[in-house]
């Protein structure tokens, strides 16, 4: 862009800067604010100097007001070259940025996205069914060979054994610790202990003495396990009938308890399928973007997601070295992820760009309205401030650009061919009929 500054606009830049340093320096003799324009200028090592100082602190603003007065869209850091004006009269001054490239979606109008089925199984409803008769169910001492689901009642001694090279004997009296408990009633098959535990105590009855051995990795050795069955229960379930759908719920039959599970899961599936929707199809979407993409604005990206991933730890209390060690990842791993993440999004923006251009998308003053009193109202600002703090750092447009991008998502996701997991074509009656079911809840 080439772009000239009036003489006049300059003028108002260095009266600021001389307000701004009558204010802030010091001279004896002389009353803060009212330092005369000769001494600053003395002080700042001529006119020329000065005028130049207020330059490089305007040029940022007059920069940004280029970039809205011509629309052009940069993604880096412009390099701006003064070509006229330094010393006196209006400033000419060119600045070479790299502006956002246009990508080609081809057969973006034929796109197919697959979506988790929304129909809810039997299967689903029973297992919500048995949640709720487990909430009212009896155990009932039983005499058989354990299985998966049952309560047992066990003594449960651990030792451990002794550290390689530690010169100690395993004599059978080591600390016990934690490692040992009484009385304790435990569910086969949960896996709440050690998994060997299930492994031995499936098939075992009362009275059986069982012992096994397992790798503990927080005591880095092995501890041996002696395990006394004391008792075996199964949890008695009622049986299902209308009687029992009268107590354990606000409907009289099991039919129509049965009616409203499905249809509570069934709202469920449709939110998650609207969510699968949006994401995959912005997937499907960026599968068509083949340009390679400018480095700076992966790097950008990347970085935002690197400040939010720390946000977000932060937030929680937990340090990045936490975070590793907890997920057994080091640094680098997390970083090619999130520039994979990060790659994606970079896409999936132009992609978006792309359909709103093709597709004649635009966005009503009004529109940009409501976003400049919506993002008022999430900052607790004055509508007329975030809009001028906008225009003031070059913002403005992205606001635009970001409802565009949203309607264009829109159109996307109404454009697409929608079929589930088998293939079958998806009503989006039923989609949006259910979604204001759900709203409505």
């Amino acid at each position: 862009m080439s772009v000239e500054i009036e003489e006049s606009e300059v003028d108002r830049a260095l009266d600021e800067m001389l307000r701004r340093l009558s204010r802030e320096v010091r001279v004896p003799g002389f009353r803060p604010g009212k330092v005369p324009r000769r001494v600053i200028e003395a002080r700042m090592g001529g006119a020329a100097a000065l005028r130049g100082e207020a330059l490089r602190e305007a040029l940022p603003d007059f920069y940004a007001r280029a970039v809205v007065d011509t629309e052009v869209d940069p993604i880096d850091r412009p390099e701006i070259d003064i070509t006229s004006g330094d010393d006196a009269g209006p400033v000419r001054f060119d600045a070479l940025v790299q502006v956002r490239p246009s990508v080609a979606i081809p057969g973006y109008q034929g796109l197919v996205v697959t979506i988790p089925s929304i129909e809810v199984p039997e299967e689903d409803v029973v297992a919500q069914i048995d949640r709720l008769r487990a909430t009212a169910g009896e155990l009932v001492e039983v005499d058989r060979p354990t299985a998966d689901g049952d309560q047992v009642t066990i003594d449960i001694y651990g030792t451990a054994e002794a550290a390689a090279g530690d010169g100690s004997a395993d004599d059978g009296s080591a600390d016990d610790g934690d490692l040992s408990a009484e009385d304790y009633l435990y569910e086969v098959g949960s896996g709440g202990l050690v998994p060997e535990l299930d492994d031995a105590l499936r098939g075992a009855r009362a009275g059986d003495e069982l012992e096994f051995t397992s790798a503990l990795e927080a005591l880095d050795r092995s501890v041996s396990f002696r395990v006394r069955v004391k008792g075996v229960k199964e949890l008695v379930l009622p049986d299902v009938t209308d009687e029992w759908a009268a107590e354990a719920s606000e409907f009289e039959t099991v039919a129509e308890l049965k009616a409203d599970i499905g249809a509570r899961l069934r709202r469920i599936r449709v939110a998650q399928a609207n969510l699968a929707l949006r994401q995959r199809a912005v997937d499907a979407l960026v599968e068509l973007v083949d340009e390679e993409i400018p480095p700076v604005m992966v790097e950008e990206e990347l970085a935002e997601r690197v400040h939010d991933l720390s946000h977000r730890l932060e937030s929680q209390g937990i340090g990045l070295g936490q975070f590793l060690a907890a997920t057994g990842r080091d640094e680098s791993e997390i970083i090619d992820e999130l520039r994979a993440s990060a790659l994606h999004g970079v896409k999936a923006d132009l992609a978006l760009r792309a359909v709103a251009e093709a597709e004649a998308i635009e966005v009503t003053d009004d529109e940009v309205d409501d976003e400049l009193e919506a993002i008022a109202k999430r900052l607790e600002l004055d509508v007329e401030r975030v809009r001028a703090d906008l225009e003031r750092t070059g913002r403005l447009p992205a606001v635009r650009s970001d409802r565009r991008k949203a309607k264009a998502l829109d159109w996307l996701v109404g454009h697409v061919e929608v079929v589930d997991e088998e293939g079958r074509p998806v009503s989006r009656d039923d989609l949006d009929v259910d979604l204001a079911e759900e709203e409505s809840q």
